[in-house]
């Protein structure tokens, strides 16, 4: 049996938009429960989704439990061995308060592939599959989150070129999650059931086409 850990944010986690920090869509609806489905027998999905993570920064508001270099590591040690890890992290750096560019937001993402390759908790002690999925861009009206990402709108939609580029680099996928799920209106940053299917089923396409062994 192979195993994907899908490590991200709250469009992981599965928050319905609009929602409280609670309100998620069933399991069975959120993205890595449509990839397991897709992908059926002989793979296992672990999801891995926390609202507010960011690549590799302490959020001085709501925490340094919210940077998502802190607990990978622990996190990878706990599921190994795995066969591949999707990384969907990125919105949450584009938070004012970061003051971010979308290339250093894509180098953190770089920083978490180093530590992914680095650990070796694939098969034979190699480094599993790496995916680098950049998140959907932001939408204009992102209502009430306007002060909090204030010009992240711009910024989100640089994002896919910047983190293609960094993916590149390091040799692993990417993925465009922007071209298949487009963010809900209601809040203008999370996406919707609808596109919780249509990212799952794109990415398992992806995922049956790696070259596996």
């Amino acid at each position: 049996m192979r195993t994907v850990l899908c490590y991200g944010d709250s469009n992981t986690y599965g928050q319905i938009p609009g929602g409280g920090p609670l309100d998620r869509y069933p399991r069975d609806q959120r993205w890595p429960g449509v990839l397991a489905r897709e992908l059926g027998a002989g793979w296992h999905v672990i999801e891995e989704g926390l609202s507010g993570r960011t690549t590799v920064r302490d959020d001085p508001i709501e925490g340094a439990l919210k940077n998502g270099r802190t607990y990978l590591r622990p996190c990878l040690m706990s599921h190994a061995p795995l066969d591949l890890i999707i990384l969907m992290l990125g919105t949450n750096d584009l938070k004012a308060r970061f003051n971010q560019p979308p290339s250093e937001v894509a180098m953190g993402i770089g920083c978490l592939v180093h530590d992914i390759k680095e650990l070796a908790l694939g098969a034979n002690n190699r480094s599993p599959e790496i995916m680098v999925v950049s998140p959907p861009p932001m939408l204009d009206d992102i209502k009430e989150w306007e002060a909090i990402f204030r010009g992240a709108q711009t910024k989100s939609r640089e994002l896919a070129l910047q983190m293609e580029i960094i993916a590149d680099s390091l040799e692993v996928h990417f993925f465009d999650a922007g071209l298949y799920a487009l963010s809900d209106p209601t809040d203008g940053f999370h996406i919707n059931g609808e596109a919780h299917e249509a990212l799952g089923v794109a990415l398992s396409r992806e995922v049956e086409a790696i070259g596996w062994r």
